[in-house]
């Protein structure tokens, strides 16, 4: 039996949340810690690295929650985030052209040159570990779907920021002389990246804000694997608010993933045994 955790995107909230429901079901007796493959994407991919390398989650947050300021947030334009994601979800573009063009919008964001600096701060460890972790991203120049491994070439921090790149949000990460975004640009969860594995558990921050048609495909493509899903419940929503990204959900998204766990457990523990 192979078992996989896929962790999807969704800011400060989708970090803090999914660090909660990892801790939550940890304590509850479920050890997602024990995967053979983890998935991440953008938020996802923090946390995947930081489960991968044992690091305690409760501490990274609250890290987090003592140090960030309003002033490392950029200021985000909604208008151009909701016109890039429109781009994503035109069902006449083909998939890798609309990625492209969202790149290019991408690449006019600003870099301010914080934001490897940023990612690194959520890694104690910064070496990529012995389990196999995934990240996604994607080509801001052709749109190309990547996925950064141990043995990829690109350093964990690196492919971690390129995942973390929200387009029109943060500017695009430079490995390799070409530059990469989000990975959510593809999919939410990229859950389809688990497949062959025999038990999976996707936790998706965003599922009450993604299309279902692209998740359900996903799922389709795991075939007979036993699948437990979690998303936010309506508590969780609650916490998020409008802004995933305001450093001010770290803790407060963290207690309700936390809280959340206690109502999963058993689902998702049928499933990881």
């Amino acid at each position: 039996m192979t078992r996989a955790l896929v962790l999807g995107g969704g800011g400060v909230a989708g970090i803090a949340w999914e660090a909660g429901i990892v801790t939550g079901l940890r304590r509850a007796g479920v050890e997602l810690g024990t995967a053979d493959l983890v998935v991440g994407t953008s938020a996802g991919s923090v946390v995947g690295a930081l489960v991968t390398t044992g690091a305690d989650l409760e501490s990274a947050v609250a890290a987090q929650a003592g140090s960030e300021t309003e002033a490392r947030v950029p200021a985000v334009d909604m208008e151009a985030v909701m016109a890039a994601f429109g781009i994503l979800f035109d069902p006449s573009l083909e998939p890798r052209e609309a990625r492209r063009r969202v790149g290019a919008m991408a690449m006019a964001t600003k870099d301010t040159g914080a934001r490897i600096e940023t990612i690194g701060e959520r890694l104690p460890v910064k070496e990529w570990p012995e389990c196999r972790l995934l990240v996604t991203a994607v080509d801001a120049g052709t749109g190309e779907f990547v996925v950064w491994d141990r043995d990829s070439g690109a350093p964990l921090v690196s492919a971690v920021a390129s995942s973390c790149a929200v387009p029109c949000v943060f500017p695009p990460v430079e490995i390799g002389g070409r530059r990469y975004m989000d990975g959510g640009v593809r999919s939410a969860t990229n859950a389809d990246l688990a497949k062959g594995s025999s038990a999976v558990v996707i936790v998706e921050p965003m599922a009450h804000l993604s299309p279902r048609s692209r998740f359900r495909s996903e799922v389709a493509e795991l075939g007979d694997a036993a699948v437990a899903h979690v998303a936010p419940d309506e508590a969780s929503v609650a916490v998020f608010g409008a802004n995933v990204l305001d450093p001010a959900l770290w803790r407060p998204a963290f207690d309700a993933g936390l809280a959340q766990a206690l109502a999963v457990a058993d689902a998702v523990g049928k499933t990881w045994s």
